[in-house]
């Protein structure tokens, strides 16, 4: 099966998710600077959660670049990362209105933590469809990177009720990590297209 209508639906529905997420962002309802620094935890969680599926559209791409075979287990672990990744607006919004609250910072760091599983999920389904010469498993090796990952949104999630400020800044720390696309599968691709 190719993989064209997978990633035009992918595409399809992070498109969506960042314009849902951006109705949420209103104007101040003043003109001066306390106004605006009224809607900054909107704008914050909106930029964090845009850079986010930002990194998620992106790693999905260069994975799927470096995917020659998708199967059906393929196409319900898709399902899966997006069915997480839809789930970012109403955390997003939650936590924005809460002010970082403990409870919307938990949350947060539990969707984020459960996108990041279910991305390592459907990159073991392809390799699975792919067999022993898997591209996608010569470049992401042991993946040390999304096990890092996983442990900061762990401990993110556990000290949210500690100090919610810690928390988001555990949640920043692993999209500054991922903000530079996957080098290792950019590479593979590199070469191959070579």
């Amino acid at each position: 099966m190719g993989k064209g209508r997978l990633e035009a639906f992918s595409d399809g529905v992070i498109a969506i998710l960042i314009t849902i997420m951006v109705f949420d962002v209103k104007a101040p309802k003043g003109s001066d600077l306390p106004a605006l620094l009224s809607v900054a935890p909107t704008l914050f969680t909106y930029s964090l959660s845009f850079v986010y599926l930002g990194i998620y559209w992106n790693n999905h791409h260069h994975m799927l670049q470096a995917t020659d075979r998708i199967d059906g287990l393929v196409l319900w672990a898709n399902l899966h990362l997006m069915f997480w990744l839809s789930l970012f607006p109403f955390a997003t919004s939650w936590l924005a209105a809460s002010e970082f609250a403990a409870l919307p910072a938990s949350l947060y760091g539990v969707v984020l933590f459960l996108a990041a599983i279910a991305y390592t999920l459907l990159q073991a389904a392809i390799i699975r469809a792919e067999g022993e010469g898997s591209r996608l498993k010569r470049a992401v090796g042991e993946d040390a990177k999304g096990k890092v990952s996983l442990l900061v949104y762990a401990v993110g999630v556990a000290i949210s009720f500690v100090n919610p400020w810690l928390a988001i800044g555990c949640y920043a720390a692993v999209a500054l990590i991922w903000l530079i696309p996957d080098r290792r599968i950019e590479a593979l691709n590199d070469r191959v297209e070579s």
